[in-house]
């Protein structure tokens, strides 16, 4: 009998899908058509409590915060970013492949502006979870951006591509939190709008012993940009009160076109304790040397796609 994979990936109902190690579910992909965009959540510590939250503790005006998502504020003049008619939605999945570092999806998200039902752009995301000697993980997003007309603009906005909304208990304001950036700085005024390799969030997480008594766990997450994206190293737009994105389009506008489209590609790596900058400097290293990937027809049986190494 043929073991389990270590990493999975299980398709669940109602439009969800697990990511699994070692039989524990780590995150979770949302992409109901109820939700105006796909999201993650939970996404969970070792101690099984998420570090990421649905919505601010705060502001009703940001229930748009859906724990790790994919938006942008300005594509062409549209909203993206905030709940509204301009909508996310998948398409379809080409890929669900487990294995024993590391388990794959491949989906295809359709941008549509809510009034045209032919979409402005498809996203081809390739999502991977690994697993790392540490008992730690990271998730690695990939996208590629194919425009259905010649060539989009995603223009100049701080809001944009991939958001992060941290649990209340890990943000500055509202927990115990600490940001800090790869140059060192820590803090919201030292790291807003400062270019950085990677940003992480730590701070205290519920944990419970054996008799079910509430003990705190440090946890957190760092959020790297890779150096094949076209504003590395980016500017970032952090806030005290939870919430970290790499804006690749802080300081200008960027294109896709059917030509060349718009690869991007970033890294969550959930650890225990507060962040190690060695480490965190030590796995950018390494995983700027994994390929990138793309999905190709497959010519084994049963299997309608599957992913190679492509070009950068």
């Amino acid at each position: 009998m043929s073991r389990i994979p270590f990493c999975e990936i299980i398709p669940l109902p109602d439009d969800q899908v697990s990511f699994r190690i070692d039989g524990v579910e780590k995150t979770r992909w949302h992409f109901g058509s109820h939700y105006p965009r796909p999201f993650f959540y939970p996404v969970n510590s070792s101690s099984r409590q998420s570090l990421t939250r649905m919505g601010h503790p705060g502001a009703p005006n940001h229930d748009h915060h859906q724990s790790v998502w994919f938006a942008h504020h300005r594509v062409l003049g549209i909203d993206f970013w905030a709940n509204g008619l301009p909508q996310i939605r998948q398409k379809e999945w080409f890929v669900y492949e487990d294995g024993e570092g590391v388990a794959r999806m491949a989906v295809r998200l359709e941008w549509v502006d809510g009034h045209d039902p032919t979409p402005l752009l498809h996203q081809e995301l390739i999502v991977q979870i690994r697993s790392l000697p540490d008992s730690s993980y990271t998730l690695d997003l990939q996208s590629t951006f194919h425009p259905e007309s010649e060539m989009i603009e995603f223009q100049k906005t701080n809001y944009g591509f991939l958001a992060v909304r941290v649990a209340k208990s890990i943000s500055v304001h509202f927990g115990d939190g600490v940001l800090t950036g790869a140059s060192g700085a820590t803090g919201e005024p030292d790291l807003f709008g400062q270019e950085n390799v990677w940003m992480d969030y730590s701070g205290s997480l519920a944990d419970y012993d054996e008799a079910g008594n509430q003990t705190k766990a440090v946890s957190g997450m760092t959020y790297f940009d890779h150096p094949g994206n076209p504003s590395h190293p980016t500017k970032w737009h952090v806030r005290e009160d939870g919430w970290m994105g790499a804006s690749a389009c802080f300081s200008g506008p960027l294109e896709t076109s059917k030509e060349r489209p718009l690869k991007l590609r970033y890294l969550l790596h959930v650890h225990d304790g507060p962040v190690d900058p060695a480490a965190a400097n030590e796995l950018f290293s390494e995983w700027k040397k994994l390929p990138w990937l793309e999905v190709v027809r497959s010519k084994r049986p049963h299997q309608h796609y599957e992913l190679q190494n492509g070009k950068e």
